[in-house]
């Protein structure tokens, strides 16, 4: 059986190129958001981009600053070295180091790192070289799933389940930054219907709220988040899908808030509080005699009525069974007790003494429960 626990309640801190390749700023963006994570007392990890540029990008368009990607490639390129040390800073800050390889050669650099997560961008669903590159390090993965096909998403789920490797699926809509009319959160659902042995997360990039998603995905059944930070520094402007420490701390509070208020997995019947309880006690009517009735006597819907409150040890509209035998006499609009009739709740101690522990103080002069 896959271990899917790996991925459950996990964040993941997407820092993308926001380093700019520098990486002073790198360890800047990690060492601020480590504290957030840290007082929210969640678990995350880190993500780096890994691209072997000399190899990533052809020869012949290495100076090309007219594409927008690859001038962004060139321009925040880092050393292996360098970004060794962001590794090592990550996981001395208590946070898991992640990457997304973007080639067959950050592959292997991955490992070299001895990163525990890897990443499959929605942009290399279909990538096989390099996805049968990442399943030969056995290594969990998370993949995104934007603009995918099904076909294309169900071929990559048969792949890691038939290798047994762990995979988390992200719905993701690659829109940057993304509108909420785009969010389509149903697709949690889909995804969590389709594919019910695998941890579903939700991958989102919307720059307007970072509470209302948290709290609808995580109802959906998300257990695995993530979003691009970024930190507001040297006057440049950030980009608005990237969030700032401030608002990822309103998207952990917002986690544990969902949290609380989904509680316990779905996966079993809720056990109520006891104050849940006592107060539905005190909403439910009482058994009470119509009418002065002998010992002996065979109660019949005509000799009760109900009505509250219900007094401690007093039988309610729950227990009362029809034929049931009085073991004492009782007068009109007396409260029949639980130990004044011959039913199988008065034979059960513990059944008995939840019956004297709810409700009001008693006023008939009936007998106690025995102790």
């Amino acid at each position: 059986m896959i271990d899917r626990d790996i991925f459950e309640d996990l964040f993941v801190l997407e820092i993308a190129n926001n380093h700019w390749g520098r990486p002073e700023r790198g360890l800047k963006i990690i060492n601020t958001f480590a504290q957030v994570v840290r007082f929210n007392n969640v678990r995350a990890a880190m993500k780096l981009q890994f691209r072997h540029v000399n190899t990533f990008i052809h020869k012949d368009f290495r100076d090309r600053t007219d594409i927008r990607y690859i001038k962004k490639t060139v321009d925040t390129r880092m050393t292996d070295d360098d970004f060794a040390s962001l590794v090592k800073t990550i996981r001395q800050l208590a946070c898991i180091p992640m990457a997304t390889p973007f080639d067959e050669r950050s592959v292997d650099f991955c490992c070299e790192l001895g990163i525990p997560i890897l990443k499959i961008a929605s942009s290399d669903l279909n990538d096989w070289m390099l996805i049968e590159k990442i399943a030969k390090t056995k290594k969990p993965v998370i993949v995104s799933t934007g603009g995918s096909s099904l076909k294309d998403l169900d071929d990559l789920v048969t792949f890691f389940t038939n290798r047994n490797i762990p995979l988390a699926i992200n719905h993701c809509v690659s829109l940057y930054p993304c509108e909420d009319r785009d969010l389509e959160m149903n697709q949690i659902d889909f995804l969590r219907t389709r594919y019910p042995h695998h941890t579903i997360g939700f991958s989102t990039h919307e720059y307007q709220d970072w509470t209302s998603s948290m709290l609808i995905s995580y109802a959906k059944g998300a257990r695995t988040f993530e979003r691009h930070i970024d930190i507001d520094d040297d006057g440049k402007a950030v980009s608005p899908y990237c969030s700032l420490p401030d608002q990822v701390d309103t998207w952990f509070k917002a986690f544990h808030k969902a949290k609380e208020m989904c509680g316990p997995a779905g996966t079993q019947k809720r056990i109520a509080p006891r104050s849940e309880i006592e107060y539905l006690d005190s909403l439910v009517r009482g058994v009470y005699a119509k009418t002065d009735l002998p010992e002996g006597h065979i109660l019949s819907d005509d000799d009760v009525y109900l009505a509250i409150p219900l007094q401690q040890g007093q039988i309610s509209c729950r227990e009362l069974m029809r034929g049931e035998v009085l073991t004492r006499p009782l007068r009109a609009d007396e409260a029949i007790m639980i130990d004044s009739i011959d039913s199988p709740y008065a034979s059960v101690p513990s059944l008995k003494q939840s019956i004297y522990r709810r409700g009001l103080p008693a006023t008939t002069n009936g007998p106690k429960p025995s102790s």
